[in-house]
């Protein structure tokens, strides 16, 4: 049967459609010549019966796929057309364009079975109704749809041959670029490129924590260099938090070659579409990992431990301690765990000078027919904490005031003493032996952990304390004003009148940071036989 004898008075009643369509928007800007062959189906509409106006172009699909992972709304167009009966032919200079899997293909096929509408590309015209042509038409696109496989195949099979070589160019982070060899990777030849980088892993193995780097950048106006693929020169924007953490988790900057760190996957929607998602793999089931591969910002053993300190950084799970270091006075925040239940401890402060305190949300769970299991204040349980770890610790303090006592003695023995002019008498004297009127010099290492306490209060080494008087109003003597090189709590450190003895120096606290400039606060000391400082 001849394609003109199929072709009836009944299907030239009805219009004609032309579906154009091509997979990419770089085949519609470079492939001119498949595009324009799928326009000229209108001439061969014309030479089969019907007229120019009879004759629509279906062409909303250009740089659309047809794999049927995306929405075509020309295709949707088409259908609706077919299925109303308004279309007597629809022509596609393969079936290939119509559609790419079998799923869109059969439902074209039987609406336009069911319709009496007509099929044509390049090679004839097909009737669905009939059954030679049905079969025809069902092997063409069998053979479409595993053409897209078999191709697709070929391509993923040398991507992965040239990757496992660590030879394939992709593209690389900001601060790396290639070079001329195959599988070169080098460091940007702008140094200010690549000193941002390492800065950023300096800040971090220094702070420890991804937000303190950013925030430290915000507060030095510095800026991060970005480069992206449309746009190959360097521009410079404002840190976030988001590109800090991509820099310290992303392993080629640790000189390793990554290829396969995701998989795609399809899905079914809640509208019942076929869907593409990309879900990251862990690092044992990446597909290429070749490390020393070039020359790094950091090693790989740093990298694993950056890693390791970011996840500690996380929120906790539940009955899980750890977390990164936050806000408040209260001491044991993130660490404590309750003794019945077993789940973390959460913080609570009440009166009006905030003091902290714990309870256990266990009330809170089982649909709220949960019990209290504690509630209790904070300041005792810290004290009795800080009490066992400087108890802990005083044999190192007194094996270091030892060993300072015998350099000093050291020194002194082979220094000559200074001759008592006009203006070194007192220090002269501070340097003699102590007697009975004078108050001995302590070292700030030389302390006792029962004759101090912790006050209650966290400074922070950012604030700047306005200069004291000579006394304060405890009646204690203020020591002289260090170098401007010291620390800034060792500047004004009282002595005890009776004793003699400075306090030591602040402690950090281990889970307490300023709010302002998210710096370690350092916790205070007072002698326990005198008031608060």
């Amino acid at each position: 049967m001849s394609d003109s004898s199929k072709i009836t008075a009944e299907h030239r009643r009805r219009s004609a459609c032309v579906y154009v369509r091509q997979s990419t928007n770089a085949q519609v800007e470079h492939h001119r010549e498949s595009t324009e062959r799928q326009y000229q189906l209108v001439e061969r509409a014309v030479q089969l019966g019907w007229s120019h106006d009879q004759v629509r172009v279906v062409d909303e699909d250009l740089g659309v796929s047809g794999a049927g992972l995306t929405d075509r709304s020309g295709f949707a167009h088409l259908t609706a057309q077919v299925a109303l009966g308004h279309v007597g032919l629809v022509l596609g200079l393969e079936v290939s364009r119509l559609a790419r899997n079998n799923a869109d293909w059969y439902r074209l096929l039987d609406l336009c079975g069911a319709t009496d509408t007509l099929i044509g590309d390049a090679d004839g015209i097909y009737h669905p109704a009939l059954f030679n042509d049905r079969l025809l038409l069902g092997l063409k696109g069998t053979m479409s749809e595993a053409e897209l496989h078999v191709l697709r195949a070929r391509l993923e099979g040398g991507i992965r041959n040239k990757a496992a070589r660590g030879e394939l160019r992709r593209g690389l982070p900001v601060g790396l670029v290639w070079g001329d060899a195959e599988g070169e990777i080098r460091f940007h030849p702008d140094e200010s490129v690549t000193g941002a980088i390492r800065a950023v892993f300096e800040r971090f193995a220094e702070m420890g924590s991804a937000r303190r780097v950013w925030l430290w950048l915000r507060s030095q106006g510095l800026q991060l260099p970005m480069q992206s693929s449309t746009f190959e020169e360097i521009r410079w924007v404002a840190p976030t938090y988001t590109k800090i953490h991509q820099v310290l988790t992303n392993p080629v900057y640790a000189g390793a070659y990554v290829y396969g760190k995701k998989r795609h996957e399809r899905y079914v929607d809640d509208q019942g579409r076929i869907r593409k998602r990309a879900r990251k793999l862990p690092r044992s089931q990446w597909s290429v990992l070749l490390r020393d591969h070039h020359p790094g910002f950091i090693d790989w053993q740093t990298f694993e431990q950056n890693q390791a300190r970011l996840a500690s950084n996380t929120r906790p799970r539940r009955h899980e301690s750890g977390g990164a270091v936050r806000e408040g006075a209260a001491l044991l925040q993130g660490i404590a765990t309750c003794g019945r239940c077993g789940r973390r401890l959460r913080v609570y402060y009440s009166g009006r000078h905030g003091a902290p305190g714990y309870h256990c949300p266990g009330q809170r769970v089982v649909n709220g027919r949960g019990e209290w299991c504690l509630r209790i204040g904070g300041h005792q349980i810290d004290r009795a904490v800080a009490s066992a770890f400087l108890s802990s610790l005083a044999p190192a303090g007194l094996q270091a005031a030892r060993c300072w006592r015998r350099s000093r003695s050291s020194r002194a023995a082979t220094r000559p003493w200074p001759s008592a002019s006009k203006g070194s008498s007192a220090r002269a004297t501070r340097r003699s032996a102590p007697s009975a009127t004078t108050a001995p010099w302590i070292p700030t290492t030389a302390w006792s952990p029962a004759a101090w306490r912790p006050s209650g209060r966290s400074v922070c080494t950012r604030s700047r304390r306005p200069r004291p008087s000579s006394r304060n109003t405890s009646g204690s003597v203020l020591a002289p004003s260090a170098p401007r090189s010291a620390a800034p709590w060792s500047r004004w450190a009282p002595i005890s009148n009776a004793s003699g003895r400075r306090p030591p120096p602040p402690i950090a606290t281990a889970r307490s940071c300023c709010a302002r400039c998210s710096r370690r606060l350092f916790s205070t000391w007072t002698e326990t036989s005198s008031k608060r400082i």
